[in-house]
């Protein structure tokens, strides 16, 4: 199954939260986007990995993606090397995207700084003739995506552009609260974290308006670059 574009994220809920407004747009635009994460997350504070998979499938059915797999790296753990290089580049072999969107280039969580390295250089690997990989008994042919976009999480990184996700945010905050065992319960008696707070559900808003503010929309989600972005024209831009 070929698709137009790839999301990968750490941990389950990472691409809701970086950028589902961004994937719910270009799927009603008619694209095809897939998710990929990395880990079950079980070291997350509240929840489980078992009913973090009940949720991310959730989440994946809100999106309308075409396809969700999980690598069961280790949370916490996972480590940038030839082992890990190869598992998401059979990913990127198989769904053959034009666009890759990953993690954060840096963030409070250590996994996200990694993951976003890991998938970025998988990326480029994965174009390699002479990497050979296999998937489900078949020989894989070399695929590179065209451009890798990383979206922006904790930190607020200064993003290189925005995407305009207006009228795309009830629906991004619906798939973000399919995880109901990570985010804001006032009647959770499991211990709190820095992503459990209303305050942090609260910025999932602020965060979308104030990108939009700045750039002359309602609600944007900001990504940065690995290499310069061209535009056809001058209209293209808003």
């Amino acid at each position: 199954m070929k698709l137009d574009i790839l999301a990968f994220g750490a941990h389950p809920d990472d691409v809701e939260l970086g950028c589902a407004g961004t994937i719910l747009k270009e799927i009603s635009l008619g694209k095809k986007v897939g998710i990929v994460d990395l880990t079950r997350g079980e070291l997350g504070t509240r929840g489980s990995a078992a009913i973090r998979d009940q949720e991310a499938n959730a989440a994946a059915k809100i999106l309308g993606v075409v396809a969700r797999e999980n690598l069961e790296m280790r949370d916490g753990f996972f480590v940038n090397d030839e082992k890990h290089q190869l598992e998401i580049i059979k990913m990127i072999r198989k769904y053959q995207p034009e666009i890759v969107l990953c993690n954060a280039i840096d963030d409070r969580h250590i996994d996200h700084g990694k993951g976003s390295k890991l998938v970025s250089n998988a990326c480029f690997l994965s174009g390699l003739m002479k990497i050979e990989t296999e998937l489900d008994g078949e020989q894989q042919k070399a695929w590179r995506p065209k451009i890798v976009y990383h979206y922006i999480q904790w930190k607020n990184i200064e993003p290189d552009f925005v995407v305009d996700i207006t009228g795309f945010t009830d629906k991004k905050i619906e798939a973000i609260l399919a995880y109901s065992s990570q985010f804001y319960d006032p009647n959770s008696k499991e211990a709190e974290s820095p992503i459990t707070s209303k305050n942090f559900l609260e910025s999932l808003n602020y965060r979308s308006r104030d990108l939009g503010r700045l750039s002359g929309v309602e609600h944007a989600e900001g990504f940065t670059v690995e290499r310069y972005v061209a535009v056809n024209s001058l209209s293209d831009l808003k």
